[in-house]
């Protein structure tokens, strides 16, 4: 029996989400965790972050089935990657402001659901956002579609987009709050995520990697130490001299001042980190694992530009420096004694040369007698132990010698 003209097609609308979950199982969880609530205030679909799910009886009218189920699994995709969560990060971090600021994050959040999300058996909806859109990449965060790409003549035809204060962090007159109905508490979002993710894993090999990558960090989920470190990289990378040149491309303001002269100004380019693995016997497999985790956390915090960012995996020697592409592709090999001097050495032969060295590692090693000619920051596997002046790994008494004053120090875990 067909619903009332202008009331919501549960009935269609249900037979998408069956459609979603038979395509993505892996989904099922989310998919049917979202509370429906009918709305002619949004123009298609949207959600909030309590996990309720604002439908357009007049867009379920006119869209086919195989369709829909392409924008159910796009907009519960907004809840699991968190996409409100991490907007009102990036809004804090970088001064973002205004509807055309989240109107950016919408359209930053879309790009990177959109560009794997579509396909095997899930219709792509028309006039969807991915980054050929916008001419961008494909594989990359939200965070990092933001720094690539500005409102413009390319995304005018997208002012109509809203996925909702879920997808963007603004909340809409529409929505129903922290006390409306049917909302989930944060115990039962961070549940649902942790079931989805666990399914993802569970799966062998025909999952997006997207949504690898995804579930890898739910279950390695953000912690204060991360954003500390990320903190100190940024602060390094911002010290005098750390990644910056001369260029005539923008004359100095000094010029004027000088007829006849033009001046080069000083530019900021984006600074070179080398990333040190202690790749002892000292440390655990878990750990490494954990390293691999920071090395992409420290992409991000200079800009996801991988390019500049290098890793060197050293146990009393120092192996290859390799550049990063992928940082679960990167090897870590050793599982001797610890001397992390010769770590800082090779890093620093690196050419270009490094602005910042992170080490990661346990401690339990020697440190270079003089400071580095960059920025130096540890982050410092936790050990039950005091720090002192010793040196000798071999003494059941050891206690190694504390991190040197010149570097900054970030406690992981």
């Amino acid at each position: 029996m067909s619903p009332e003209p202008g009331t919501l097609d549960r009935e269609k609308l249900f037979a998408a989400r069956l459609h979603a979950v038979r395509v993505r199982p892996y989904l099922a969880s989310a998919l049917f965790a979202l509370h429906l609530v009918e709305s002619r205030r949004v123009p298609t679909m949207a959600v909030d972050r309590h996990w309720r799910c604002y439908v357009s009886p007049v867009f379920v009218d006119r869209t086919p089935v195989e369709e829909l189920a392409g924008v159910w699994v796009h907009e519960v995709s907004h809840l699991l990657r968190d996409h409100h969560g991490r907007s009102d990060r990036v809004a804090r971090e970088r001064g973002l402001t205004g509807p055309g600021e989240r109107l950016r994050m919408n359209i930053a959040a879309d790009c990177e659901i959109n560009d794997d999300v579509f396909g095997d058996g899930l219709t792509r909806p028309d006039g969807v956002v991915d980054p050929a859109t916008l001419g961008l990449p494909e594989g990359e965060l939200m965070e990092d579609y933001l720094r690539q790409f500005r409102l413009g003549p390319r995304t005018q035809g997208l002012v109509w987009l809203d996925c909702g204060s879920g997808a963007d962090g603004a909340e809409r007159e529409w929505d129903l709050g922290p006390d409306g109905a049917q909302g989930l508490s944060a115990q039962e979002r961070d549940a649902v995520r942790f079931r989805v993710a666990e399914g993802i894993t569970g799966r062998p090999g025909d999952v997006p990697q997207g949504w690898r990558r995804w579930a890898e960090e739910a279950f390695h989920p953000p912690q204060p130490w991360r954003d500390l470190l990320g903190a100190a990289i940024r602060s390094a990378a911002s010290g005098a001299g750390a990644g910056e040149d001369y260029t005539y491309g923008r004359p100095a303001r000094r010029s004027a001042g000088v007829p006849g002269v033009v001046l080069p100004s000083l530019r900021r380019m984006p600074p070179r980190v080398c990333v040190v693995v202690d790749t002892s016997g000292s440390v655990s497999d878990a750990e490494l694992g954990s390293a691999l985790l920071e090395v992409a956390a420290i992409s991000r915090a200079v800009g996801g530009r991988r390019d500049l960012v290098s890793v060197l995996s050293c146990d009393a020697a120092a192996r290859t420096v390799h550049p990063l592409c992928r940082a679960e592709e990167i090897p870590l090999v050793g599982g001797g004694g610890t001397d992390l001097r010769t770590g800082f050495a090779r890093a620093l032969r690196t050419r270009p040369r490094p602005d910042v060295v992170v080490v990661l590692t346990d401690g339990q090693t020697p440190w270079p007698a003089a400071q580095p000619p960059c920025r130096t920051v540890v982050g410092l596997f936790p050990r039950r132990h005091t720090y002192s002046g010793s040196w000798n790994e071999d003494d059941p008494e050891y206690v190694p010698d504390a991190p040197p004053e010149w570097a900054r120090v970030v406690v992981i875990g």
